[in-house]
């Protein structure tokens, strides 16, 4: 399965709603601002600047063994390929440290997700998830990751899977690197040329010479 296509397809469907949104609650652009690929320093209020340096200033949430984890799973959501980078290439591990430091809430459904995980794969394959092979892996991962087909005791994990996801998600497409996969330019200059000819025409509408020669002043490529 390409993970990053689904990804990608979430984003642009329903679900970019969700996760979009959150992304941009006041909390949450402290945190994208502050991420390793954040550039527009300027556009931050002196507020938030002072609130992403207390935050980044407090002591590892997660300790190294989670780290590690968060970033397995990361690079298996959004993994490297030939367009971008992974989720760990764009510091998406380093975004969730963020995150859950700005917003608590998700701390212990973070920690404990983890610990979950790494249970869960001791019962199967004697040992944590990091320590795994990636077949392992991507097994325990299918297990957790479609809430549809997912069986009813792995309903913890499939919760910490969500939230995992969405977490990734939101790094990631916020960071220069997930910008530049789907495409994302920004505010750019442009100039518009008009309703195209064959639309006007499907339409039964047409512009006056004097609109073409007021309102139309560009050259139609």
């Amino acid at each position: 399965m390409d993970r990053r296509n689904s990804i990608k397809a979430l984003l642009v469907g329903s679900m970019a709603t969700g996760v979009l949104v959150e992304a941009c609650k006041p909390s949450e652009k402290k945190a994208i601002a502050a991420s390793a690929d954040a550039t527009l320093d300027m556009d931050r209020m002196q507020e938030e600047k002072d609130a992403a340096k207390k935050l980044s200033a407090l002591p590892n949430f997660f300790n190294a063994h989670e780290m590690a984890t968060i970033t397995v799973l990361g690079d298996i959501i959004i993994p490297k390929d030939k367009i971008s980078g992974s989720a760990s290439d764009a510091k998406v591990p380093e975004f969730i440290e963020f995150i859950v430091k700005d917003m608590p809430e998700h701390q212990v459904p973070m920690q404990g997700g983890l610990r979950w995980l790494d249970m869960q794969c001791f019962k199967r394959f004697d040992k944590t998830f990091v320590d795994c092979s990636k077949q392992q892996q991507i097994e325990m991962v299918d297990a957790i990751a479609y809430p549809e087909k997912a069986k009813p005791e792995v309903k913890q994990g499939v919760a910490f899977f969500n939230l995992m996801r969405d977490l990734v998600s939101t790094g990631f497409y916020t960071s220069e690197i997930g910008g530049k996969d789907i495409g994302y330019m920004g505010n750019v200059p442009n100039q518009w040329n008009g309703v195209p000819d064959d639309v006007l025409k499907q339409y039964g509408y047409a512009y006056s010479d004097r609109e073409l020669k007021e309102c139309l002043s560009f050259d139609k490529a």
